[in-house]
């Protein structure tokens, strides 16, 4: 079992960054994949980038180009940069283990 903590949500103006953070209770070099998924209300959640234990990457096409997810083994935490947001970006944030374990999520509203 992993213990998932996510910070770094806000209110950003279109075309701004932010930077979520997610730090697991144990090393992720242990878990062979960890991910960022998103939710807007009315919407079904979504997966937005993912990262295996190698190192390899995914992201949602939606996304490609402007995330850059990456992990630091050494503090357990797994990032999501997030460059040029749009409106569209407006959702709770949720880090994700092995598609079984959850963060509690952060809100990522993106208005002017």
């Amino acid at each position: 079992q992993v213990q998932l903590v996510e910070s770094g949500g806000g209110l950003v103006q279109p075309g701004g960054s932010l930077r979520l953070s997610c730090t697991a209770s144990r090393n992720i070099l242990s878990i062979a994949f960890m991910g960022w998924y998103r939710q807007a209300p009315g919407k079904e959640r979504e997966m937005v980038a993912r990262i295996t234990s190698a190192g390899s990457t995914n992201y949602a096409d939606s996304v490609r180009g402007r995330f850059t997810i990456s992990r630091d083994n050494a503090n357990n935490t797994v990032y999501l940069q997030m460059n040029s947001l749009k409106p569209e970006d407006t959702a709770v944030y949720y880090c994700n283990a092995v598609a079984l374990y959850w963060g509690q999520g952060t809100q990522v509203t993106v208005s002017s």
